[in-house]
This record gives structure tokens, sequence and C-alpha cells, in this order.
């Protein structure tokens, strides 16, 4: 998207305070609230809207933030590890919405690959993580936490975000003129 410095400022700094507010709407619902992914919607969205250094900085700050106001996520390792991988989702959207065209295939493609990125950033973190606190990181724990818990946050980030791209590609373009996004 084409926005000012300030612009992409502002926007970064709602997508930080959606990343800190909205696990409290899904907090009633237990584990469940927890598969739904809340923090990783504003920080795929920043990373798409407002370019990837932003979305980088937003992923990484955020659950850093959230674990030392509200003491959750856990800081060691679990606030840790999401940190790596909320900023590279933040960074690989916004590095692939960048390079690609900006068609809606695209966008789904940027999206998955992020996702893949994430969880395989996610993974190399918590191996180290796990490591150092002396504990073994096992394939359960890595099946369980980056796919099988995770399914319904993964459906929900499929279906909204490039619903949501997609919308604000719409919303931009003026009719009669070419509009450049990125």
């Amino acid at each position: 998207m084409n926005y000012s410095k300030t612009k992409r400022m502002v926007l970064a700094a709602m997508f930080l305070a959606l990343a800190l507010v909205l696990p409290f709407l899904t907090l009633q619902m237990g584990h469940l609230g927890q598969m739904f992914l809340p923090m990783h919607l504003p920080v795929l969205l920043c990373g798409f809207i407002c370019g990837w250094p932003w979305g980088l900085a937003v992923g990484f700050i955020a659950p850093l933030i959230r674990s030392v106001i509200f003491g959750m996520p856990p800081m060691f390792p679990t606030a840790v590890a999401m940190a790596f991988e909320l900023a590279a989702y933040g960074f690989l959207t916004g590095l692939f919405y960048r390079l690609f065209p900006k068609r809606a295939e695209y966008i789904y493609a940027a999206l998955l690959l992020a996702m893949i990125g994430g969880r395989i950033v996610w993974s190399l973190v918590s191996f180290v993580l796990y490591g150092i606190a002396g504990t073994a990181f096992t394939w359960e724990m890595l099946i369980g936490g980056a796919v099988l818990n995770a399914l319904p946050g993964i459906a929900i980030q499929i279906v909204l975000i490039p619903l949501i791209m997609i919308a604000l590609q719409l919303t931009r373009k003026k009719p009669g003129k070419a509009t450049e996004a990125a």
C-alpha cells in the first residue's frame, strides 16, 4: 500500500494495540481461544499494509510487551519464541506482498509462505529455547504447536486476511486511474 511514513507508523501502532487487546476477546474461551491465534491477525495485516519493517517490529515486540504487561503469554519460552515467529510473519508478508503482483492469488501465496516461514522460525527458536532450558523439543510439540492446535487460527487467517486485503485494494482504486499498491 502506498502510505506516508507517518500513516504507516500510526497504522503500525494500531496493529500493535490490536495484538495486545484481541487475546482478551478470546480469553474466556480457554484453550480454544488460544487456538484462534488472536495476535497473529494484526501482525500479518501490519506486514501487508505497512510493509516488512513495520510488520517485523510489531510482530517482535507484541508478545514481549503483552507478556510484561499482562503476564501472558509466559515470557520464557513462549513469548520469546512467539516474538521471533510473529516477526517472521510481519517481515515475510510485507516482503512477499511488495515483490508479488497485486492480485488475489498472490495475496494468498504471500500469506501461506509467511505462515510456513513463521512456523519454521518458531520451531527453530523453540528447539533452541527448550534446549537452553534443558528440555527436549519433541516432534509431538512441533506438530501440536505449529499445526494441530493452530488449525482454527490458520483457517481464520486464510479466510479473513485475503478478504481484508482485497477489500483494501478495491477501496484504494480510483475510477479511471490505475493505482500502484505497494
